[in-house]
């Protein structure tokens, strides 16, 4: 399966625009959003064209193509507006061989692992810091933020699929590319 991953829209109209024509170009079967839909947060400034209710629609609209998780400004006002399920503190998904731990990364990250088995994928949003690397029997994978990039990255996503990870910009250029497979 070829996985499209984001995180933190952050109620960006904008940006969620930009993901979603992102998401048609690369043709993936399913959107996999990992956390902080709606709300941009106290510590966040407004991401350019703050419009939750645009982005509501607009993510309504693919209902069925999305998996998500709850991000730490999650809540279950959120889950009323929202067609798809968005409280889920984590979703497992197998890839190849290995498991997926998606989960948005306010309570499971680097520094305190959820369940893994050697082999298995975190992966995470969260710090708006994309990561592609490979951990101590794990993979730890972060595909950015869609609207509020920090520490000098750029709006980003990945793209999962059984043999790698790889981080574009919302045009579509490679930032970083991990292969899963441990040879390569």
């Amino acid at each position: 399966m070829k996985l499209f991953v984001a995180s933190d829209i952050h109620g960006s109209a904008y940006y969620c625009k930009k993901m979603l024509e992102a998401c048609d170009r690369e043709q993936t079967e399913r959107i996999l959003l990992l956390g902080d839909i709606l709300y941009h947060g106290p510590r966040n400034d407004l991401p350019r064209e703050y419009a939750p209710k645009e982005v509501i629609r607009m993510l309504n609209e693919r209902k069925n193509q999305i998996y998500a998780v709850r991000g730490n400004c999650e809540a279950e006002v959120d889950q009323m507006v929202l067609e798809f399920p968005v409280l889920a503190d984590y979703c497992l998904i197998p890839v190849g061989k290995r498991m997926v731990y998606a989960t948005h990364g306010h309570i499971y990250h680097e520094g305190h692992l959820p369940p893994l088995s050697r082999g298995d994928i975190l992966l995470h949003g969260h710090t708006h810091v994309l990561k592609a690397e490979r951990r101590e029997g794990y993979l730890l994978l972060n595909p950015g933020s869609v609207s509020i990039p920090k520490e000098n990255n750029v709006p980003s996503y990945g793209i999962l699929q059984e043999t790698c990870f790889t981080v574009k910009n919302l045009a579509g250029s490679e930032i970083i590319r991990l292969e899963l497979e441990e040879n390569a």
